[in-house]
């Protein structure tokens, strides 16, 4: 394997652990200002727009909270979307690909000829808009947010793990060793999930390391957008959102350069990932 697959395993595991630990880790609260008490005003006073210092690693943003504290619990949200999306959307796509590939007919036609093509003719960002906007409705909870936006991803991202599952499943349901468990008199179902799942699984471990990266980002885009947790949940996408205003971009610059940082890193973390993997497990690639 390439280096740049160990430096996306490095670099998953910092922000996976950073996650994990958010509250042994983040130094302030990530949703109160940081005040002190100023002796010459004799009052507290919150430190606002602060540039990075020892005490503020990240500095503080608009209202004075840590960004570094927003950063680490922002970690939780991202992380926690991608991997649930990546885990229900992997799933779903896996089980009607290979239902659509094995057993063919009207029902692959169906599937793959008019079900795949109708999702797929919609830009998976704008129909995920549509169904958070949808499901949302006014005023909901930072809970009901976050299962709308993974409800909503995971319906506009089923569709990328079926259609490569689809095809593995045609190609392995020809070997001769299933052609073998099929005279035998093995069952469909035997067929499918002991012969053929295990012999076609490969792909889609390095789709859903590339589909983290597009749910990190997509989690990101609706929350900058407005659709993610409403304030003052801290996530990566609202923190960018929030910076981008003309006197934040010139004068706190730091409020947008950190969260697009992490953004960034994480997203090519995955990338990395997902190329490394499907080099290693691609014998064309790998004897190159």
């Amino acid at each position: 394997m390439n280096r740049l697959f160990f430096i996306g395993i490095v670099l998953a595991a910092v922000f996976i652990f950073t996650a994990m630990f958010a509250p042994f880790i983040a130094p302030y609260d990530p949703v109160q200002p940081f005040d002190y008490y100023d002796t010459q005003l004799q009052r507290e006073v919150t430190l606002k727009n602060e540039y990075p210092s020892a005490e503020h690693w990240f500095g503080t943003d608009a209202l004075g909270r840590d960004v570094f504290s927003r950063l680490v619990y922002g970690a939780r949200v991202s992380l926690f979307v991608g991997i649930t999306v990546v885990l229900i959307a992997g799933i779903i796509g896996t089980i009607i690909g290979a239902i659509a590939g094995f057993y063919g007919g009207w029902l692959d036609n169906v599937l793959s000829g008019y079900v795949f093509n109708v999702f797929l003719a919609f830009p998976g960002l704008l129909l995920a808009i549509a169904i958070v906007a949808f499901l949302s409705g006014t005023n909901p909870s930072p809970t009901d947010r976050m299962r709308h936006l993974i409800i909503a991803m995971c319906i506009t991202g089923w569709v990328g793990y079926a259609r490569v599952m689809r095809g593995q499943v045609l190609k392995v349901r020809e070997y001769d060793f299933v052609q073998a468990a099929r005279a035998l008199g093995a069952s469909n179902l035997r067929q499918l999930f002991v012969h053929i799942l295990p012999n076609a699984i490969q792909p889609l471990i390095v789709q859903a390391s590339l589909a983290m990266a597009g749910a990190v980002l997509a989690e990101a885009s609706l929350s900058f957008l407005g659709l993610g947790l409403p304030p003052p949940s801290p996530t990566w996408g609202t923190m960018i959102d929030e910076a981008r205003g003309i006197d934040t971009l010139t004068n706190a610059t730091h409020n947008l350069l950190f969260p697009g940082i992490a953004l960034a890193m994480t997203v090519m973390a995955f990338n990395f990932i997902g190329d490394g993997l499907r080099e290693y497990l691609d014998p064309k690639q790998r004897s190159r």
